[in-house]
């Protein structure tokens, strides 16, 4: 099957920092600042969701890699808001580039891979497996 999506497609979500945000909560990190961990997941879903509507009946993709650079700290209550942009799509392999931003300015960067699924017949899989 051959999958279509428009150039240069863009995703975008914002969250407010929250305490179970924080490196201390995830236990990756010792302070109340937002957690490398949370702004890895906040990447993840903003390049997931973008593409939802754009997927056949019965696809999703899966998040295969990440390669992320957390660059300053956020703190609680401050907004955090994620960017998104298809920037490849190779088959069933698709390319993002992500930027994070708060108040202040950019405070990460991420190019991510996810590949395309079908749902169904890939858990029909992983159970067969066992």
């Amino acid at each position: 099957m051959e999958f279509s999506f428009p150039k240069n497609h863009k995703g975008y979500k914002e969250i407010i920092v929250q305490p179970k945000d924080t490196a201390a909560s995830y236990g990756s990190g010792l302070i109340e600042v937002y957690a490398t961990p949370a702004m890895v997941g906040l990447m993840e879903s903003t390049a997931q969701q973008s593409l939802i509507s754009h997927l056949p009946e019965g696809f999703i993709t899966l998040g295969i890699e990440i390669n992320v650079k957390h660059i300053k700290a956020t703190l609680i209550g401050d907004t955090v808001q994620c960017h998104s942009t298809l920037v490849e799509v190779s088959g069933k392999k698709l390319l993002f580039e992500i930027q994070a931003n708060d108040s202040k300015g950019i405070i990460g960067t991420a190019t991510h891979w996810r590949y395309i699924v079908h749902q169904k017949e890939f858990f029909e899989k992983l159970i067969d497996a066992k």
